[in-house]
């Protein structure tokens, strides 16, 4: 059986993207995005839970995410999921969970648009 590795994230950024141009002139953005759910406890108390994403956008995405994106930025993302390791400066293997962006949307509204 054939696997599927989907993700699919409405959030904010937590930051403005990170640029890069690396060797051979592909381009790489990365940045924080927070997804946060809205529930009712059994008193009927709201509470809210925020997760923190680490995005990762390539080629010509990453140059809109560079020119159009903004801290606090409303995005649709979908992608993959993937986890890489590597060794700190003190020779501990550390593991970075990533989202691999294939598709981003910008949800904000427009100045003076309403809903």
């Amino acid at each position: 059986m054939r696997g599927l590795n989907r993700v699919t994230l409405i959030g904010n950024l937590g930051n403005v993207p990170e640029f890069q141009t690396l060797e051979g002139g592909v381009s790489v953005a990365k940045f924080s995005l927070a997804t946060t759910e809205i529930f009712k406890d059994k008193n009927g108390q709201n509470h809210s839970q925020t997760d923190w994403h680490n995005i990762v956008v390539w080629r010509s995405l990453a140059d809109f995410a560079a020119k159009y994106l903004q801290k606090g930025s409303l995005v649709y993302v979908e992608g993959k999921i993937k986890t890489r390791n590597y060794e700190d400066k003190d020779g501990s293997k550390r593991y970075v969970t990533e989202i691999i962006v294939e598709q981003l949307i910008m949800l904000d509204k427009k100045p003076g648009e309403t809903l």
